[in-house]
């Protein structure tokens, strides 16, 4: 066993553990990413920096279920990969929604739908910090990680865009409607969470 608990029961962080050096790593992808999309559209770049975008976020995609796979089968789970789960993810699907808005591939009713994400991710970090002050705890679902996919699937074709068209002139357009799809499982799993947080509000009150 690589993992070990402490006193108050709380798994101890092993920092150089395979799934933690995946979750930095996906950490690391999101300047790389943005990079190459802020090169390609607002300083003109070529269209092969959106390919690059798209293999390196696709990479970090791909970590995300790794991570939590090694974590499982290895016993290398800890409070450390569990905190930065759930902030490396969202870190990378809020800065490309931001990149992509600021180029206008996210544009029109479809911001909506980007601040939709936003807000949510916002609203459940809340609750969670919320939360662990009375020491409870919110197990992400089995829908929950399905919106995660849902969203990396949307960002992805978004990221190809204007080269993903060049190839399949749809490309765009599929991404836009995942966006609105991810959105709205967004906001059903937010609420979700938002009655876990006003259970245990008005359980504090009474």
């Amino acid at each position: 066993m690589n993992a070990t608990t402490t006193g108050t029961g709380r798994l101890r962080a092993h920092p150089l553990a395979l799934p933690n050096i995946l979750t930095y790593g996906r950490i690391v992808a999101i300047p790389i990413v943005v990079s190459c999309m802020f090169w390609q559209n607002i300083l003109h770049g070529d269209l092969w920096l959106r390919w690059v975008a798209l293999a390196v976020f696709i990479a970090a995609g791909v970590s995300d279920f790794l991570d939590g796979y090694f974590a499982r089968i290895w016993a290398q789970q800890s409070s450390l990969g569990r905190m930065l789960d759930p902030i490396a993810d969202k870190l990378l699907v809020a800065s490309c929604l931001l990149m992509l808005a600021a180029e206008k591939t996210i544009h029109g009713w479809a911001l909506f739908a980007a601040v939709v994400i936003l807000c949510r991710e916002i609203l459940v970090s809340g609750l969670r910090e919320y939360l662990a002050e009375l020491r409870v705890s919110v197990p992400v679902t089995r829908l929950a990680k399905w919106k995660t996919t849902l969203q990396l699937v949307a960002v992805g074709f978004l990221i190809a865009g204007e080269a993903g068209d060049a190839v399949v002139p749809v490309i765009t357009k599929i991404g836009i409607m995942l966006l609105w799809l991810s959105a709205l499982l967004t906001l059903y799993t937010g609420w979700d969470y938002l009655q876990a947080g006003l259970h245990h509000l008005t359980r504090e009150d009474a």
